[in-house]
């Protein structure tokens, strides 16, 4: 499996999401390694996912750039005086990803996050040439947001291989418990996996 995990905002789960099924995968027998491109305010996500890949890599390998500043990459780049470039990633990605079967690459923020000068998240999705899966929170005004990504994602060419439904409130409301349905019937992708909240495994049935 090779896949770009992206999310309709931050703070959805797509970490939490690409670190279960990292280690999932690996336990299933994958060469499964998650990476971050940017980081911005601090490692942690990277670190967790250095980690759900058993720390093959080094930290700089699973995230070349890192801002300390928590907002966008392109305003934390030029915040700090840099520039990012979405073709040293491509190289980034090529150098590390070599050899392997099966890889994640998760973005930073949603879809439509800018990283660079004219370029989006969804530009360099499209650069490292990547099917997409799609992480939302399970809430109130989350259909609307699934259903906008989809649509972008698809306007680009791009593959939605589907969505991870991320329940994090621990009580469910009437939208936690429709949203699903709505999906269903309106995205045209498979719900991929619906995680609850504080799960640490999965199990996958992987052929």
């Amino acid at each position: 499996m090779r896949a770009f995990v992206t999310g309709t905002d931050t703070g959805v789960g797509k970490t939490f999401a690409t670190s279960l099924l990292t280690r999932a995968l690996r336990r299933a027998g994958l060469d499964t390694i998650a990476l971050k491109p940017l980081c911005s305010g601090d490692r942690g996500d990277a670190e967790i996912l250095r980690s759900a890949a058993g720390d093959e890599l080094s930290i700089d390998e699973v995230n070349p750039l890192w801002f300390q500043s928590p907002v966008a990459p392109l305003a934390a780049a030029r915040k700090e005086d840099r520039k990012v470039s979405v073709p040293a990633l491509v190289d980034w990605f090529g150098k590390v990803s070599a050899g392997r079967k099966s890889v994640l690459v998760e973005g930073a923020g949603g879809w439509l996050v800018p990283v660079a000068d004219g370029a989006l998240i969804a530009d360099l999705c499209a650069a490292l040439s990547l099917p997409v899966i799609l992480v939302a929170a399970n809430r109130l005004g989350c259909v609307n947001h699934v259903l906008l990504t989809i649509e972008s994602i698809r306007s680009r060419g791009l593959e939605c291989r589907g969505i991870i439904l991320n329940t994090i409130q621990e009580t469910s409301d009437e939208a936690t418990r429709t949203n699903r349905g709505l999906f269903e019937e309106f995205a045209g992708v498979p719900i991929l996996l619906e995680l609850a909240p504080g799960q640490d495994n999965l199990d996958l049935a992987i052929a």
